[in-house]
């Protein structure tokens, strides 16, 4: 039987428990899907599922500003990113915003004619470069906790997606015909359009700091703490040396989309969690059955490879974040 889920084999929604289920549950009622590929492919790791749902519940769904203007940013960064599947799943949710004929320029590789809108577009795709395209924002500055917990929640979201997941948003990639997405956005509209109260996901973390300073005052910064915690927990998965080249892969990283010769990924044999881990980090669409077969031993659970998978996407966003972290500290100076 085909499955959406590459490498892991998640239990059924309808078996969850405890904090599995509060966050399914916080799904049907504030995204609309409370079976989501996206989020049940995480269900192993409790401690990743609810603040990965958090920081984009309290972004995208329940944070300031347009939710087309982030539907927006969020189509930018999975376009950058090369997410098929999350590049379809937002021009669905363009659909249910009412936004039906910018979500059709959009499929159509068309360019938004709303100025503003091309602006927050190009701005959510050159999120992926570390330290470009910052300022000025396109969106009111009171914004823009909601507006960057969008970007950095799909950078992270995207590399799971095209970590554990297939490119088939809907079977057969229906949803690439107009008449599926735009019933499927419709179907949504109820939700994606109601009002959303900020904070109702921060009761499923497992604790709860202040977050960035670009964060501050919101429910958003205390979202990304709690993923910026669990994902960085992965790390006792690699030995030191692992994790240092990890490190140093990321420290040099451009935002570019390695080549197919990359010298600088290590190597199956050898370092096999690093390989996994940078491959998630900047190339995860690019992540094999060999490449995980040859990491995996008989302790290494599901659990275990969505821990890898999520500290490596994490320590691009972390990557990412550094430039939003320096500029609101020049602020404040």
């Amino acid at each position: 039987m085909s499955t959406t889920f590459r490498f892991t084999e998640p239990l059924p929604p309808k078996a969850a428990t405890g904090r599995v289920a509060e966050v399914y549950e916080q799904l049907a009622r504030d995204f609309g899907i409370d079976k989501a590929p996206t989020f049940v492919v995480l269900s192993s790791a409790p401690e990743i599922l609810a603040p990965t749902w958090a920081l984009m519940r309290e972004s995208l769904i329940a944070g300031a500003g347009s939710r087309t203007g982030k539907e927006l940013a969020a189509y930018g960064v999975s376009h950058a990113n090369k997410c098929p599947f999350c590049v379809d799943a937002h021009t669905v949710l363009l659909h249910a915003t009412g936004d039906h004929a910018l979500a059709e320029r959009l499929a159509r590789g068309e360019r938004p004619e709303n100025e503003e809108h091309a602006r927050v577009l190009s701005w959510g795709q050159h999120t992926r470069v570390p330290g470009a395209g910052l300022m000025p924002y396109p969106f009111p500055p009171e914004h823009a906790p909601a507006y960057i917990g969008t970007a950095l929640s799909f950078h992270f979201i995207n590399r799971i997606v095209s970590s554990l997941l297939t490119e088939q948003l809907m079977p057969g990639n229906v949803q690439r015909w107009r008449p599926v997405r735009s019933l499927a956005g419709r179907s949504m509209a109820g939700t994606v359009r109601r009002t959303a109260v900020p904070g109702a996901a921060l009761a499923l973390l497992d604790e709860q700091a202040a977050g960035p300073a670009w964060a501050a005052g919101t429910t958003v910064g205390p979202a990304y703490a709690a993923l910026r915690a669990a994902t960085a927990a992965g790390a006792d998965l690699l030995d030191e040396d692992e994790q240092a080249v990890v490190r140093e892969t990321l420290w040099d990283w451009d935002g570019s989309h390695p080549p197919l010769s990359w010298p600088a990924l290590p190597d199956r044999r050898e370092q096999p969690g690093a390989r996994l881990a940078v491959l998630a980090a900047l190339a995860p669409y690019r992540i094999t059955q060999e490449d995980v077969t040859a990491w995996r031993r008989p302790e290494h659970t599901d659990r275990c490879l969505v821990r890898l998978v999520a500290f490596g996407a994490f320590a691009a966003v972390d990557r990412i974040e550094s430039s939003f972290t320096l500029h609101a500290a020049r602020e404040r100076s």
